[in-house]
């Protein structure tokens, strides 16, 4: 992976706050490192409209770029804001809406990743997300 797990968490960490700032449900973050060789992070959340997929995925976007200053390498689905991926490299942000997050099930798909919720304070609870610096 191209960046450091402090500069991977630190995006995860501004991506989650952008997204429970903007709304978003179920906001999940999964630790990728040990079952994917392509990324270290998956962060995950549900928007109920096409406005407010859009709404937290332009918050991400402006919140990593002006937090951090990374802007996605890719970025697909911007036009149908049903489910909208931003491309970090090695932190995946995933912005669904309920039935592509349902369809896609990527908590299910990728199960062995050990996995986070978000509760509104920003707090990510439950098992065995690793992180560096003690964060989390």
């Amino acid at each position: 992976m191209n960046m450091s797990m402090d500069v991977s968490y630190t995006l995860v960490t501004h991506a989650v706050e952008a997204m429970l700032d903007k709304k978003a449900r179920d906001v999940t973050v999964m630790d990728m490192r040990d079952v994917a060789g392509f990324v270290d992070y998956f962060v995950i959340g549900t928007g109920d409209s096409e406005l407010q997929i859009k709404a937290v995925a332009e918050e991400v976007r402006a919140r990593l770029h002006t937090q951090c200053g990374e802007k996605p390498w890719h970025l697909e689905g911007a036009d149908v804001w049903q489910w909208v991926l931003l491309d970090y490299v090695d932190v995946v942000v995933h912005v669904f809406s309920p039935e592509k997050r349902a369809f896609y099930d990527l908590e299910r798909l990728w199960g062995d990743a050990p996995k986070k919720h978000a509760d509104p304070t920003g707090l990510l609870h439950e098992g065995g997300l690793r992180t560096s610096g003690g964060a989390g």
